[in-house]
């Protein structure tokens, strides 16, 4: 496929070719279907970041052609659209067979960094809604539009999201709201509960074609490998504990991590109820379906090692012994600590490892949770902190970070040791700011600003989403006038739920 770059001139979906290579597996693996028109469909917003992967220009995409295309009213040249089964366990129990439910794959694209495949969540009913309505709203599609762009600009694996559209066709959730589409982009969307899908139906020879595709195309350089299953058990367990502690490390919680929203390749995929720490809790629960909090902050760890073992029963018929599968899954706790522990060494501005620096974080965690402090401004704060402050102006100048604890001497303690620890290294002010403001972003996606957002988009003004996605697109940079988006949540945003309803 010839790689696609637009500069200038204005395209329409007519200078697209789309090719579809999931299509090639038996049709066993999916259903062809064509998306569900949408009346009248308007352009909510589009990511100029994610629409450079695929070689095009997001102002493009505002264009009625291409509204119409990318919300499954027209098609686009070369598309194959169809909807994939699959199967899961939700929060730990065998729920049977899923399947794209109101997501049509159209195929895939090639760009600057690689091939990308594009989806339609929310292109109407498909074989696997089950009862659902295969659509989408507005607040959800928006929620995952900025997610998706704002945990890729924070360096965090991630599906990508190209844009979103909406109509005013009514769909009723909790309450009536109206339907769109985000349009979302990932190198592939098989997940662990695709495996699952077949290992139990019992179907041998469709486990081994996925398999073979997944490592064919995607992890080519395993093919070699005295045993290539094996190896793609480990290296996804690998690339899923990377993630997870890319998600402990900045405050994100997912709030589905049920195995049918695992990707196989160690992206973020699905974003329905999620959350950035704010009043820290290391037990937060995120979304308000989950009432066990299976998927809480603390728990968001052991849940990601149990999905690949999810994934490695699925995968053992091809692996052959419960041995080669185990030691793959072995890797899962030691890479996870060593990233978390290469990421917080990061975010605290420690250039060298000492045997203590465990207790040195885990104390912070400490105080964290006895003041509830607010994650994001907490880290970035600190940055603040001046090592060789005068003994009897310590507490001024540190008032930005201790204005954050209701256990302000909690604080001063810890702070004691952390300079300590900082003079060991002989770590210069400046430099130490400027290196932890490379990791510790200052925006978030908190739950507050994507409802702001939502709710003047729902009244027809889409400025918010758009103002709200630049902000995010540069999480670690000061943005004069854009204090606001970094300021602590007020009152009222405590009352915020997310729920699995979209």
């Amino acid at each position: 496929m010839a790689l696609i770059l637009f500069t200038g001139a204005a395209i329409t979906p007519a200078d697209l070719h789309i090719e579809n290579g999931f299509a090639a597996l038996p049709p066993a693996f999916y259903t062809r279907l064509m998306p569900t028109p949408l009346p009248a469909p308007y352009f909510v917003a589009a990511s100029e970041r994610a629409a450079r992967l695929i070689g095009l220009d997001a102002a493009s995409l505002a264009q009625d052609d291409f509204v119409a295309a990318l919300t499954g009213n027209s098609l686009l040249p070369g598309s194959e659209p169809l909807a994939a089964v699959y199967s899961g366990h939700q929060f730990g129990v065998w729920a049977g067979q899923l399947g794209d439910g109101r997501a049509i794959l159209l195929g895939d694209i090639d760009g600057p960094e690689g091939r990308m495949e594009l989806q339609l969540k929310g292109a109407g009913k498909t074989p696997y809604s089950r009862m659902g309505d295969g659509r989408a709203v507005l607040r959800s599609s928006i929620r995952e539009f900025l997610c998706s762009e704002a945990m890729a600009a924070l360096g965090i694996p991630t599906t990508r999201a190209l844009s979103v559209t909406g109509s005013n066709q009514r769909v009723m959730r909790e309450n009536i709201e109206t339907a769109a589409v985000v349009t979302r982009m990932a190198p592939s969307f098989v997940r662990f509960g695709s495996f699952e899908h077949w290992h139990y139906r019992d179907k041998p020879d469709e486990l081994k074609r996925l398999a073979d595709y997944v490592i064919d195309t995607f992890y080519a350089e395993l093919r070699g490998a005295e045993n290539p299953y094996a190896a793609l058990l480990a290296e996804v367990t690998r690339r899923t504990a990377r993630m997870i502690a890319g998600w402990q490390a900045v405050g994100f919680m997912h709030g589905v991590m049920n195995t049918d929203n695992m990707s196989i390749l160690g992206l973020t995929l699905d974003y329905g109820p999620f959350g950035f720490m704010e009043a820290f809790d290391v037990n937060h629960i995120c979304n308000h379906t989950d009432q066990g909090g299976r998927y809480s902050y603390a728990n968001q760890v052991a849940i990601g090692h149990w999905n690949c073992y999810a994934l490695g029963n699925a995968l053992l018929p091809l692996i052959g012994t419960v041995e080669a599968a185990q030691q793959a899954l072995d890797v899962y706790m030691p890479v996870f600590e060593a990233k978390l522990d290469e990421l917080l060494h990061a975010k605290l501005g420690l250039r060298t490892f000492e045997a203590d620096d465990r207790a040195l974080i885990d104390g912070l965690f400490t105080v964290m949770q006895g003041s509830h402090v607010d994650f994001t401004l907490l880290f970035r704060r600190l940055g603040e902190l001046q090592v060789d402050a005068p003994t009897d102006q310590l507490e001024l100048r540190d008032e930005p970070i201790r204005d954050l604890f209701i256990d302000r001497p909690a604080f001063d303690e810890w702070a004691v040791r952390y300079r300590a620890r900082l003079r060991k290294e002989a770590s210069v002010d400046a430099e130490r700011r400027a290196a932890m403001n490379r990791v510790n972003p200052i925006y978030v996606l908190r739950n507050y600003l994507a409802q702001q957002a939502i709710e003047q988009a729902q009244n027809g003004d889409y400025t918010g989403v758009r103002e709200l996605l630049a902000v995010l697109e540069h999480p670690f940079d000061e943005q004069p006038g854009k204090e606001r988006y970094a300021a602590l949540p007020p009152d009222w945003a405590a009352h915020l739920e997310v729920s699995c309803s979209s």
